[in-house]
């Protein structure tokens, strides 16, 4: 218990001692496993829908705005007797004009200049195999009255291309910040160690090891990681409410996405390894140029 003690006090008189520098690391730390627990949503929140979109896959074809009901009507037959297709639904004008209002809800003015009639009608489908979904694409793409069909492999490849160099510059910013972290942390250590270098030579040679000298000195670094490692989790779990709240309501393509909490918890628990990674790894690169390993 008195070694505990005496460990507990030099580190908070380390701590204290440099408290500019700590908190410096504290929050670079923080920052970056932000940005790091921030992406691995980001990655699974994509995953999920992925996988979502994936296991019904749906096109829809939107018929031009001018299509005569002759031409609808045709299009229904044709899905009808299409023995690719497992069900479909047809959207009139005033569904086309409800799914745009939903969309594009925070847009008040957008949506007061609109109205049934400038909007076309479609046909969602549900093929019976996902891989049959182009050729589905390809068989009613040219057929008279239809302007477009679309899939949301289309969207998906965009928000994917999307998704992943969002991905690339966080991961980039990330790596960064935690080096930034990492040298913020051996330069305080650094610091405590020059600071107390009369102490350290003393009690060497009183003949204390070099583990009852360094331990204080790790403690500092690991303390420093764990705080910044804390304040990243707690982001995480307010990026991960902000997730459900933003998409809770979403229509279409994003209503396919979600994230779980076993998700964030197992980023949680990533964020704290690396937390107590980087503290350690910080005191010990500060140490060796004072204490030989």
């Amino acid at each position: 218990m008195g070694r505990l003690r005496y460990f507990a006090r030099e580190t908070i008189i380390s701590l204290r001692r440099n408290l500019m520098m700590t908190i410096a690391g504290i929050l670079t730390v923080a920052v970056s496993l932000a940005l790091f627990g921030g992406v691995m949503l980001l990655k699974d929140w994509v995953d999920n829908g992925t996988q979502e979109i994936k296991g019904g896959v749906e096109a829809e074809i939107f018929m031009n705005v001018k299509a005569t009901k002759q031409q609808i009507g045709d299009v229904r037959q044709d899905l009808r007797n299409d023995k690719d297709v497992k069900s479909f639904r047809f959207l009139n004008k005033q569904d086309a004009l409800q799914e745009f209002k939903r969309i594009f809800r925070k847009d008040p003015d957008l949506v007061k200049n609109i109205n049934a009639s400038a909007l076309p009608t479609s046909f969602r489908i549900v093929p019976k195999r996902a891989e049959l979904t182009p050729r589905i694409q390809s068989r009613y793409q040219a057929v008279p009255g239809v302007d477009d069909v679309a899939t949301p492999e289309q969207a998906l490849k965009d928000l994917l291309n999307a998704t992943n160099t969002v991905q690339l510059i966080f991961i980039g910013l990330s790596v960064i910040l935690l080096v930034s972290s990492l040298f913020l942390i051996v330069n305080t250590i650094r610091l405590a160690t020059f600071a107390r270098r009369r102490e350290i030579e003393v009690m060497k040679l009183v003949g204390a090891s070099n583990w009852f000298v360094r331990i204080p000195f790790l403690a500092e670094g690991l303390a420093q990681g764990l705080v910044g490692a804390f304040i990243a989790a707690a982001l995480v779990v307010l990026l991960k409410l902000g997730f459900d709240h933003w998409f809770d309501s979403a229509t279409g393509l994003f209503s396919k996405f979600y994230l779980t909490n076993s998700n964030a918890m197992v980023i949680v628990l990533l964020v704290a390894f690396f937390g107590v990674v980087i503290g350690l790894l910080g005191s010990g690169i500060g140490l060796r140029r004072f204490l030989r390993v």
